[in-house]
């Protein structure tokens, strides 16, 4: 006989049993259809990081400069002559694969938000993105569709898209990576926090009405993995759907209330929709809201209250406004063509209640009085609003290691022989430019240091005047699953080493950290582990650099068909350029100079292990990988730094530069080769393993022969290793006696992989 047995709502919408009791006890009754809805999007793993609080909470997060830390919309850092830089960092994986043009429209869309919802314009947009293998065709259709999405919402917005990363890789097959950076300057006065404070304010909604799209979009979809593809397809409606040109009104219109002071606090309208922002809002403000639901604008008939409060429709944001400021927002909201109603009412009760009925009784609103009276209004759901923003359960999981990780370690890939470096260095090479030629890199005319780079260098301007203060930004965001897989605490801390590297080699100091921790089901014990490893490798290279971490996201039940990614931890640093008097060299090489290697491999661990070279000859996660000296790379870094700066000899005597991370030194040189279509000639190299090694903390300096007696003397005096390795000059890549290749060989394979596998290379421009 069938079982005919109803599964219990609760369930149905993504609580526990366990869950439910805690919401019964919190409310002490049983709770109705809307209030279970409410807490399931707020309770769920991306908007209450139940899994993993308990562990991000041992990142170091404060420092001078830091004016907010995590918890917030967005890190603020003072960077001095009174402009205060908003960083965030967040993912849309799942929508992304199920939907991935608007998965990652609406994932740019809502970073965007964050940044000015603090307060500041959004001056720069970084995608890390992360695809299944480029032979596969729904890879490619999903890695065509997140480039366009990308392109198409930025572009469109006016934020340009100045750098990321794009890596293909089996472990994302049905289950891409497609993390969203967004960094925005102010003045340091107008920084605002989402906080709802004042009994009897208003809580304006601006910006898009409220449909059925979104409903559950990233607080649902990002809180479970994936089944199959049929499955999947149903899920689509579940994905928002963005309006780039709305969103710009949104901007303008929400950065001229702030700077005319005319809201107390603004929050975004992300994941859970309006349940998100008034519980958020009353929650930090120590307050309560009644929030009239027949106030909401729709552009649907007949949506339920359940649907309004939850749906992450997007291009909406909350005001929280004074009585007596409500015309003048009004006015403003109409300037820009933006959409703005009196949704809700600031109370002392400490509850956010859900009415049905008339809307707030608004009194004279130029004299300031205003009603907030229910009148004749059914409520529809009443709980703390604490409870739902601050009180979601904290899990702490078990934690295990893999049961084949001793028996991994004990595989060294430094044991796996190499026929051909040559070829092995070719089929190594990727150049990902078709992806950001997708986008305007040059809106605002900042970008100094255009995406192809080590990092991205902006020009610090002053946001009100425009007036340039002769100093730089510069952001890069980077992640190796390869490396975690090994060893995700020590492959977190190179990764991060990796990030303070690339923003040496461009003359930047770096002076926070936004973090995206991309992992598996929690709920498998090795995943959890993973995942902590990670925290405490992060955190050791944070404390080591004295470098705070700001905030970030964790995006956890990335699996397809049972199978968890590997760890992918993706770190988004930004660094100040204190001199900008002339672009950083980059990648470079010119002819006749020096090659400086400068740095040293790690001791200990297996050279391979972890590498590019070794997880294509059946070496992938094996081995020890390599711990990095953490105040060796310091030293490194900092001396680079300086160096490229010219402060040790004349600036321009450092002619290129470029960091050592994946592919090793063989793919550093090879780049810089094809950047600057200039051959190289190394002499003696120590086998395959000082070509591949992928150990961070290193950098090729290309140097002036006049000059580098003047920076061996330096990098001595600051305890650095550097060593002439070889020349820049003439039409081939020679390295040693293991490679000899022709410039155009290495051209050609450098540029033709991924045009030609993604569109045929048609869509390129």
């Amino acid at each position: 006989m069938a079982n005919t047995s109803v599964e219990p709502t609760h369930r149905a919408l993504g609580l526990t049993d366990d869950e439910y009791e805690e919401i019964r006890e919190r409310l002490g009754r049983d709770p109705n259809h809307l209030e279970l809805a409410m807490y399931s999007v707020m309770w769920s793993e991306h908007c209450s990081y139940k899994s993993s609080r308990i562990h991000l909470k041992r990142f170091p997060s404060t420092a001078p400069q830091v004016l907010v830390g995590p918890g917030e919309g967005a890190g603020v850092l003072d960077v001095g002559d009174g402009i205060a830089v908003a960083i965030r960092i967040e993912s849309h994986n799942h929508p992304s694969a199920i939907e991935p043009y608007q998965g990652a429209a609406t994932g740019v869309g809502g970073i965007l938000r964050d940044i000015f919802s603090m307060g500041a314009r959004p001056i720069a947009v970084m995608d890390p993105l992360r695809f299944g293998p480029l032979e596969d065709p729904r890879s490619r259709w999903i890695a065509e569709g997140v480039v366009s999405g990308i392109s198409g919402y930025g572009n469109s917005v006016g934020v340009p898209t100045v750098g990321g990363e794009t890596v293909f890789d089996p472990t994302y097959s049905g289950n891409p990576l497609v993390n969203v950076l967004c960094l925005g300057v102010m003045p340091t006065e107008r920084l605002v926090l989402g906080r709802a404070e004042g009994v009897g304010n208003l809580a304006v909604l601006l910006g898009s009405s409220t449909g059925r799209d979104g409903i559950g979009g990233v607080s649902v979809l990002a809180s479970a993995g994936f089944s199959d593809s049929e499955a999947d397809a149903e899920k689509r409606p579940s994905v928002q759907v963005g309006d780039p040109f709305e969103e710009k009104r949104l901007i303008e219109a929400c950065l001229e209330l702030l700077s005319e002071e005319l809201a107390v606090g603004v929050q975004d309208l992300g994941g859970a929709g309006i349940t998100c922002a008034t519980s958020e809002t009353a929650a930090k403000g120590g307050a309560g809201m009644d929030v009239y639901v027949d106030a909401i604008p729709t552009r649907e008939p007949a949506m339920e209250p359940f649907e309004v409060m939850t749906s992450e429709s997007q291009e909406r944001m909350l005001a929280i406004v004074e009585p007596s400021n409500l015309d003048a927002v009004l006015a403003i909201a109409r300037r820009w063509e933006v959409n703005a109603s009196v949704v809700g009412v600031v109370t002392d009760t400490g509850q956010l209640r859900v009415l049905d009925g008339p809307g707030p009784q608004l009194g004279d609103t130029d004299s300031g009085a205003a009603g907030g009276a229910t009148g004749n209004a059914t409520v529809l759901a009443d709980v703390p609003a604490v409870s739902l923003e601050n009180e979601a359960p904290l899990y702490d999981r078990e934690r295990r290691e893999p049961e084949d990780l001793e028996h991994r370690r004990a595989q060294s890939p430094d044991d796996i022989e190499c026929a051909d470096p040559a070829a092995d260095l070719l089929s190594m090479l990727a150049d990902t430019s078709w992806v950001w030629s997708q986008y305007d890199h040059m809106l605002f005319l900042n970008t100094v240091t255009p995406p192809g780079a080590d990092a991205s260098v902006l020009r610090l301007k002053h946001p009100d005047t425009g007036v340039d203060t002769g100093r730089g930004l510069a952001l890069t965001t980077d992640g190796n699953h390869l490396w975690c897989a090994v060893d995700p605490r020590a492959g977190a801390a190179a990764t991060l080493v990796e990030s303070f590297m690339n923003l040496a080699v461009l003359g930047a100091r770096p002076i926070a950290m936004v973090n995206c921790l991309n992992f598996g089901n929690p709920e498998h014990p090795e995943v959890m582990w993973q995942l902590s490893e990670s925290v405490d490798g992060f955190g050791e290279a944070l404390e080591a650099f004295e470098v705070p971490c700001v905030g970030g996201n964790v995006s956890l039940y990335n699996e397809s068909l049972g199978t968890d990614i590997d760890p992918t931890p993706v770190a988004g640093v930004l660094g100040v350029v204190d001199r900008l008097e002339r672009p950083a060299p980059g990648p470079q090489l010119e002819t006749d100079a020096e090659l400086l290697l400068v740095g040293s491999p790690a001791t200990g661990g297996d050279a391979l292990s972890g590498s590019t070279w070794a997880a294509t000859h059946g070496g992938r996660g094996l081995g020890q990988f390599p711990v990095v000296d953490l105040p060796a790379a310091r030293r490194c870094a900092e001396a680079v730094r300086s160096a490229v700066l010219g402060e040790v000899a004349p600036q321009g005597s450092v002619v290129g530069a470029h960091d050592v991370a994946s592919g090793g030194l063989a793919v550093a040189l090879a780049e810089m080769a094809v950047t600057s279509g200039i051959g190289v000639r190394v002499g003696e190299v120590g086998g395959h393993h000082e070509l591949f090694s992928e150990t961070p903390g290193r950098a090729v300096l290309c140097v002036g022969s006049e000059h580098v007696g003047a920076l061996e003397a330096h990098f001595a005096a600051a305890d650095v290793p550097v060593r002439r390795i070889g020349r820049a000059g003439g039409d081939r890549l020679v390295l040693g006696d293991l490679v000899d290749l022709s410039l155009q060989a290495v051209v050609e394979s450098h540029r033709g992989a991924l045009p030609d596998a993604l569109a045929g290379g048609t869509t390129q421009g």
